[in-house]
């Protein structure tokens, strides 16, 4: 049989796909979002959409959508939930039959052959547990910032064993991970949780990444399947301003790092962060007054068991400003940047 007539079959009589998209005020994107996930070219799948106690039509656009297709499934919720327990939410409200599952954040969308690529590539390979791919990142009228992301995957390598994609990230190698929206799951891991996200923080699904890879696969599609929507109230925009990719980072390690790591490495990895950790607030020490800045990061150092030292934040400081001192141009370079993007 042709690769075309495979494609045909998998697309009528592939496995069921369920796909989540939990929501609160998803504002004009949200139709966007629900709009690809109608234009899949593969059929067979479930919608569950939770919405999230939204006050700007949300529902009522969703309601629009549950009544125009029986394979929409709509939630609302009594109650507000945070971010990731409103995922975790959609998670356990999977069908029990689907085989996998894809979460489609409200701002972003997927192009119409995102489920038949990456379905076909999980049912080539059982071992995968997780499937990422490309995707197209940006938003607005600067093309100049548009970009494509989750490329470091050297082509044509489609399966990788998941402890060594794990391993070789933990180690500072490149991220490839990628989103949730590049990313579909085997919807036995997530039904096999009671919070497929593991945790509070906006990165849980990063941290789902190194949970459940360490008995499966990770699989990639070379092709850009998915859209991620940069706009000043994104989560990760939000995310970015504070840096908590660097606590999120360090906290994976101390949760997963011994299943991937030999001690020795897990010690020296856990120095590196540490101190690059402690350089980051050196620097922003000489300038930033952000309340919200300093809270975060004093919160979540403690959650990890490593509270802020001040001999070592001063150690750091003092570096620093030595740094400055003896390197002007560099400093006066650095700054220019800062103001020009300011």
């Amino acid at each position: 049989m042709g690769s075309v007539e495979q494609e045909e079959k998998m697309t009528a009589n592939g496995p069921l796909v369920s796909v989540v998209t939990p929501v609160y005020n998803g504002g004009a994107f949200f139709a966007e979002c629900v709009e690809s996930v109608l234009a899949q070219t593969y059929s067979n799948w479930e919608y569950i959409i939770v919405n999230n106690c939204s006050t700007d039509g949300t529902l009522e656009l969703a309601e629009k959508y549950a009544r125009k297709d029986k394979r929409i499934r709509l939630y609302n919720n009594d109650e507000f939930l945070g971010i990731i327990p409103n995922h975790n939410k959609a998670f356990r409200l999977i069908c029990a039959e689907s085989k996998y599952c894809k979460d489609v954040s409200a701002d972003d969308w997927i192009f119409p052959e995102f489920l038949e690529r990456m379905v076909a590539l999980a049912e080539a390979a059982p071992t995968v547990g997780i499937v990422g791919s490309y995707q197209l990142s940006g938003g607005g009228s600067n093309w100049q910032a548009w970009r494509v992301r989750w490329g470091e995957v050297p082509y044509p390598r489609k399966v990788i064993p998941g402890r060594e994609v794990c391993r070789s990230q933990l180690l500072g190698g490149p991220f490839v991970f990628g989103s949730p929206t590049a990313t579909l799951y085997r919807a036995d891991l997530v039904r096999g949780a009671e919070s497929f996200y593991p945790n509070s923080t906006v990165h849980a699904d990063t941290s789902a990444c190194y949970k459940y890879l360490r008995n499966s696969d990770f699989g990639f599609v070379h092709q850009v399947l998915s859209y991620e929507r940069i706009h000043e109230t994104q989560v990760s925009a939000n995310s970015r301003e504070v840096d908590t990719y660097r606590s999120s980072l360090l906290g994976d390690l101390l949760e997963y790092g011994r299943f991937y790591l030999t001690e020795d490495e897990l010690t020296g990895r856990l120095e590196e962060l540490v101190s690059d950790y402690y350089r980051f607030l050196a620097a922003n020490a000489l300038g930033n007054t952000d309340k919200a800045f300093w809270k975060y990061h004093r919160e979540r150092l403690r959650e990890l068991g490593l509270p802020i030292s001040t001999s070592k934040l001063g150690a750091a400081i003092f570096t620093k400003c030595l740094d400055l001192a003896f390197n002007p141009k560099s400093t006066i370079e650095k700054a220019l940047k800062r103001f020009r993007h300011g």
